[in-house]
């Protein structure tokens, strides 16, 4: 009997404690979404931000890929979103998802920058709340002026 109850106090108690995932701190989602004014595929100096653009977060389970978490937020006024995420993500692949732009001349996603994977758990060693991820953009219809010598000063750096 001694041992049943050693082993429920080192196996089962803990695994029920953690069962729940809602987190005392929650997680501080940051990231930023840009106007690709030159149509680059990369952020320029030439680069705005968007306020008001819409961006999920989007959690879903390895193996089925089923979705099994969302939560949407909205960029201020530096084109900068923060979404709070009150659970521990631990085994899920989470991304920041591009969702749409206000500007209706800038609507169009840049593809492979319309996703940022993100780390939403604490069982990894980061000790901070904080998570940040790679700023995901929108494509302009059509290029400003002053692109293609921008894009040709990118180049003079090549190796």
């Amino acid at each position: 009997m001694g041992r049943l109850m050693l082993f429920v106090a080192l196996c089962v108690l803990p695994a029920l404690v953690s069962a729940g995932r809602l987190i005392s701190r929650p997680f501080v989602l940051q990231g930023r979404v840009y106007c690709d004014t030159c149509r680059a595929g990369f952020e320029t100096s030439a680069t705005t931000y968007i306020a008001g653009a819409k961006v999920r977060v989007e959690c879903k389970d390895r193996n089925s890929m089923q979705l099994l978490y969302s939560i949407e937020g909205t960029t201020d006024s530096t084109g900068t979103y923060k979404i709070m995420v009150t659970e521990d993500h631990e085994d899920q692949l989470c991304d920041a998802v591009l969702v749409s732009s206000p500007q209706s001349d800038c609507a169009s996603v840049d593809p492979g920058r319309e996703r940022a994977a993100v780390i939403l758990t604490r069982y990894n060693g980061m000790v901070s709340d904080n998570r940040y991820a790679n700023s995901m953009g929108f494509l302009k219809d059509h290029p400003m002026s002053g692109c293609t010598q921008l894009l040709q000063e990118y180049q003079e750096f090549e190796d």
